[in-house]
């Protein structure tokens, strides 16, 4: 499945395409992996990253209790993975406690890792921080965007997509936060936050950067994927949307490279959609929910590049995709 837009920039007119297809029709990671007992009920929503040539995934799951953890899991071919028998956090911070660590996305920056996460204690949940030198040993820096505050989010926040480089001198992060709309019923939007330091974020506008499209593939959420990437097109974003029946497909924006509160171009429909028994029959049904892409070149340099996506499927495991984005002048 494809979907395409024509964009007017500021010196030409620019397509951009994405398509998408599985690379392999089972999924790659399923739940009680290796005799893992605390992903018995779920391993799924991986970030991912490439470290000395391997594909390193660090994948939320859940115990029989329901608590998630993260867990890691390396591949040489970026297909058959191996677990490690232990998770590499697991709810210890007050915040974590009762519901547990979910959903990581994963960066590197200046040689060090950041990975943003859910912390959820079963009263609120919080978009957190932690950073590692290795991917297996990690510090917690805290609640970096807290819940019930921000200049629009009125309930919960998740999901930080941090921008790779800085741009008019800060760091930038897309995230999901919650407010009601006027029909009294609260949805799920992005947001974008700031930083001097990537450690103390504030919101960056004051109202989410996307607008709520009724009818559409992402009415009733429009929650960030992977980190974004920089193009020369504009900072691609691939964003995990919902209808309001929720099912969980994903689309992309491009935002402006000089200024990312500013949207260039969005998907009209999803670029692909729960098809195959495991992503619709699950924890949550009718969920393909991307949060991990890995390039296959350098994205700024080219007009066309492809992504290795890891996504969750149900809630419940783990499924890869080829994405295929095209750039070009028309």
């Amino acid at each position: 499945m494809k979907t395409s837009i024509a964009a007017l920039f500021a010196t030409a007119l620019v397509s951009l395409t994405i398509s998408a297809h599985r690379v392999s029709q089972e999924p790659l990671l399923r739940p009680g992996t290796d005799g893992t007992s605390w992903t018995r009920f779920g391993l799924f929503n991986p970030a991912a990253i490439k470290k000395d040539g391997k594909t390193i995934l660090l994948f939320r799951a859940q115990d029989a209790k329901h608590t998630s953890y993260i867990g890691y899991a390396e591949s040489s071919d970026g297909v058959h993975f191996t677990v490690r028998r232990q998770p590499v956090l697991s709810p210890e911070a007050p915040y974590e406690k009762g519901g547990g660590i979910e959903d990581p996305r994963l960066i590197e920056i200046g040689g060090a890792y950041y990975l943003t996460y859910t912390g959820y204690d079963l009263h609120a949940a919080q978009l957190c921080l932690a950073t590692s030198a290795d991917l297996e040993h990690w510090q917690r820096l805290g609640v970096i965007l807290p819940a019930y505050k921000g200049t629009w989010n009125e309930q919960w926040t998740k999901s930080g997509a941090i921008v790779p480089e800085k741009i008019l001198g800060k760091w930038w992060m897309y995230y999901l936060g919650t407010k009601k709309d006027s029909d009294g019923k609260a949805r799920d939007y992005m947001g974008l936050a700031s930083s001097s330091d990537l450690l103390h974020w504030s919101d960056a506008t004051a109202k989410p950067v996307l607008d709520r499209r009724p009818s559409a593939f992402d009415a009733r959420v429009m929650e960030p994927g992977p980190p974004p990437f920089l193009t020369g097109a504009g900072i691609l974003l691939l964003y995990n949307g919902a209808d309001e029946s929720l099912v969980y497909r994903p689309g992309w924006v491009l935002f402006d490279r000089n200024d990312p509160r500013r949207v260039l171009a969005r998907s009209n429909e999803p670029f692909i959609q729960p098809a195959l028994g495991w992503e619709k029959v699950g924890n949550v049904p009718n969920v393909i929910f991307l949060e991990g892409a890995i390039p296959d070149r350098d994205t700024t340099s080219t007009d066309r590049f492809s992504l290795f996506g890891y996504y969750g499927a149900a809630d419940k495991f783990i499924g890869g995709m080829k994405i295929q984005v095209s750039l070009g002048n028309q």
